[in-house]
């Protein structure tokens, strides 16, 4: 669920081909066996999101954010819900309105942080159909902009400038 632009990042070197390969065939696996309703989260997320994210959600330095202890820190801001579900990664995929809140709130209790996945409200299908369309055109200046208002703290108003 990147929130760049249409480049892909696929993982360099001689680790990146072997841990891709490993991954699909892991969802493959899930696939085969009948994943349970409570391990489909992930194997969405395996299949649509980890190419560029990472199975471990650290992402690609300087190309793909990464997600550990980071995703979860968006739904504590005004407009933060709606950015996860509108970056094109989300907005774009092929999965239904409740896959894709299903794989949103597993992202934000598997990569956290902690605290926040804890007492995370779940994203509806609702939620989901309501701000899916139309995907975000300027990803990179929102989500500066939802950075600003985390760094800047609860009660912050919106367009707070980001602390120093």
């Amino acid at each position: 669920m990147s929130g760049g632009g249409g480049r892909r990042a696929t993982p360099r070197g001689p680790a990146g081909l072997p841990a891709l390969r490993a991954a699909l065939v892991g969802a493959g696996a899930l696939l085969q066996a009948g994943a349970t309703a409570a391990e489909q989260p992930q194997v969405h997320y395996m299949l649509h999101c980890q190419g560029c994210h990472l199975a471990d959600g650290s992402g690609a330095s300087g190309a793909v954010p990464s997600l550990r202890d980071q995703i979860g820190r968006f739904v504590t801001v005004p407009g933060g819900r709606e950015y996860l579900v509108r970056v094109p990664g989300s907005a774009q995929s092929s999965l239904s309105d409740a896959e894709l809140a299903a794989v949103l709130t597993w992202m934000i209790r598997a990569f956290g942080p902690a605290e926040i996945a804890a007492t995370l409200e779940p994203f509806s299908s609702e939620e989901v159909a309501r701000h899916r369309n139309p995907p975000l055109a300027e990803v990179d200046s929102v989500r500066r902009e939802l950075l600003g208002r985390i760094e800047a703290g609860p009660g912050a108003p919106p367009g707070a400038p980001e602390s120093p």
